[in-house]
Formats: structure tokens, C-alpha cells, sequence
């Protein structure tokens, strides 16, 4: 079978095409044929040093993709031969990525996807809309599971919202019942935002963005979805309403940020840092049920229509791929493994 590999860290030039055997799964695992993998910044930055030493001698990168299950190991009763599935996480703790044509997963990173829905679809769920369900279920005052509902009543703000996690956030926020906001920095981000379904859209290179929030949210929002704290946090903490929730998924724009003390005080708010590598199986488990149930109900979706355009590479094209994301690609980046 086809595989991307790398054996040290260093720019895209690392990334290998070869050829391997395809591994057996064991007890409690599948296979799966990927037709489609996802591109995440994670994936870059895991393969440039970022994240520290490699954690194996050669590593396939890719945590995101969809295709179909061909093998089963032993054990294995709640997936079959044939299944439809996407992954999450399916580098975590392993040297065997999605940028291959057959990987190995445990049964936890894979869950049954959609029959309407697409295998682009499934590719671009994952990281993005795993780590945009986090950040909208740890708030003290709202829900610990996304459904129609379940946000009704409550406010949210989306930073960022053309990034495939904003993105997300947009839309699980919108199936859950909130009224959406969203930041953005030019017009054509705007409409991103809006095809994804925010309800109001704040370009903050217009005016004042604190008071453009507040003119639409009088009493603050409950719930922040932020991708670079070190620029927004101080706007943050000016919108969120008494017991509201920060939730922190990225560090764009710098790694630190210099808070008041005595003005954050003041919003009795918490600080929710988000990465999926230790939230736990059970948080997991719950973003992979409700993101599923979204996309079953046609609530969830990827394209210009949804405010997220696809971006498609061959596997032979991965360095290229990485290079897209690492350079600010607006959309999602895809890998077209096999034919669907």
C-alpha cells in the first residue's frame, strides 16, 4: 500500500511517498480503506518539531479521515466489514496516521458516518468539529451535549469564524439553538461566516468591535470560541456575561497574553483551555455522538455553501497539502487517497 511518511523533523521536504505492508488489526482494532484524509495545523506542527521529539522512528502523519472498514480484530462486535467511518485522533499515541492508504485504529477512533454523508465530509470532521464541541459543552451554565436545544436561550462568539474550527463552532452552535456571533477580518471571511450560519458577523478591522458586540449582545455572550487569545482576550473578557466561558483552542497572533486582574474579576467568567490529546475518552465520545447526529440531520456540512471551501490533493501531493495549511489555506485541505 501507498504511505506518507517522515523520519525526522523539518519543513514539508521531509514527507516521503513509499510503499509498505498493510498491518493486521488486533484485538479491539479495525482497518480502514481511507478514501479522504484531513490536513490540520496539528499535523504541520507535529512534523516540524513543535510538539517535541518524534515519538516513533518513522511516522505516518494524519489524524483526520473517512473511508471504509475492511478488516476486523478480534472482539470487535459495533463495527463490520463494509462500514462506512471517520476518525479522530488517529496519530495520537500511534506512529500510523491517515495519509496512507489502510490504517489500523482502535474501535474508539472511529464512529459510523452518515450514509448521506460525504467522505469529504467525514474527512473534515475530527479535529475541527471534535475541539469546536468542547469548547461549546464546558460552560457552568450550559450543556455537557450538543442537540437542538440544548443552547437555545444562550449567546455564543465565535472568533475566527471562516477557520475550519470556527467553522464548526458556527454550526454546531446554530443546530444547538444559539444566536451566533462571529468575528472575521474582510468582507469575504464575512460571508464565510454567514454560509455557515452566524447570525451576525463583526468585522474587527471595522470600528470598535466591543461595542458592535455589545450592540447585539446587551448583556453579553455566554460562551467564547477563541483561536488567538493574545490579541482577543481583553475583548473577550469586556463581552462575556457573569459566569460565562472562555474557551481557548489556539494560540494564532502569540503565546501569551496579559490579563487585569481586577477586570476579569469582575465576570466571575472561567478560562477553558481546549486540546483533544487529554480531554478523555468520555468527552470524546460524546463530541463524536453529537457531531454524527448533526451531520445525520443535515446540520452540519463542508463546502462554499457551508462556509468552508475544500481544497484537494492527491496522496503523491501531501507535502503540498501541508504547505497549503501551514501557509493560512481558507478552508478545509483534504488528501484524496483512493476513489470513493
Amino acid at each position: 500500500m501507498r504511505a506518507v511518511v517522515y523520519t525526522e523533523s523539518g519543513d514539508s521536504s521531509v514527507l516521503e511517498l513509499v510503499e509498505r505492508e498493510a498491518a493486521e488489526p488486533g484485538p479491539g482494532e479495525v482497518r480502514v480503506r481511507i478514501v479522504r484524509a484531513g490536513v490540520n495545523p496539528t499535523d504541520w506542527k507535529f512534523r516540524a518539531g513543535g510538539m517535541g521529539e518524534l515519538a516513533f522512528p518513522e511516522i505516518v502523519p494524519g489524524q483526520d479521515g473517512a473511508g471504509v472498514v475492511d478488516a476486523v480484530g478480534p472482539g470487535v462486535t459495533d463495527l463490520a466489514v463494509g462500514d462506512r467511518v471517520w476518525t479522530m485522533l488517529a496519530q495520537h499515541t500511534r506512529p500510523g496516521g491517515t495519509a496512507q492508504e489502510l490504517v489500523v485504529l482502535p474501535t474508539a477512533h472511529l464512529t459510523v458516518l452518515p450514509d448521506a454523508a460525504s467522505y469529504d465530509l467525514g474527512a473534515s470532521l475530527g479535529v475541527p468539529a471534535v475541539t469546536a464541541h468542547r469548547a461549546l459543552t464546558t460552560s457552568e451554565d450550559g450543556p455537557d451535549r450538543l442537540a437542538p436545544g440544548a443552547l437555545a436561550g444562550m449567546t455564543v462568539l465565535v472568533a475566527g469564524g471562516a477557520g475550519a474550527v470556527g467553522n464548526a463552532a458556527i454550526q454546531l452552535a446554530r443546530w444547538a439553538g444559539a444566536t451566533v456571533i462571529s468575528t472575521v477580518s474582510s468582507p469575504e471571511k464575512a460571508d464565510l461566516a454567514t454560509a455557515a450560519g452566524a447570525h451576525h458577523v463583526v468585522n474587527y478591522r471595522d470600528g470598535d468591535p466591543r461595542d458592535a458586540i455589545r450592540d447585539l449582545a446587551p448583556d453579553g455572550v455566554d460562551i467564547v470560541v477563541e483561536v488567538a487569545p493574545a490579541q482577543n482576550l481583553r475583548l473577550d473578557v469586556s463581552v462575556i456575561k457573569p459566569r460565562g466561558t472562555i474557551a481557548i483552542y489556539a494560540n494564532n497572533g502569540g503565546d501569551e497574553v496579559t490579563l487585569s486582574v481586577r477586570e476579569t474579576f469582575s465576570t466571575n467568567a472561567r478560562f477553558q483551555w481546549v486540546l483533544l490529546y487529554t480531554v478523555g475518552q468520555a468527552a470524546l465520545r460524546a463530541a463524536a455522538e453529537d457531531i454524527t447526529a448533526a451531520v445525520a440531520a443535515g446540520a452540519y456540512g463542508v463546502g462554499a455553501e457551508h462556509g468552508l471551501p475544500l481544497h484537494h490533493h492527491p496522496l503523491e501531493q501531501t507535502a503540498e497539502a501541508h504547505a497549503a495549511v501551514e501557509g493560512g489555506a481558507v478552508g478545509k485541505v483534504l488528501l484524496d487517497v483512493a476513489d470513493a
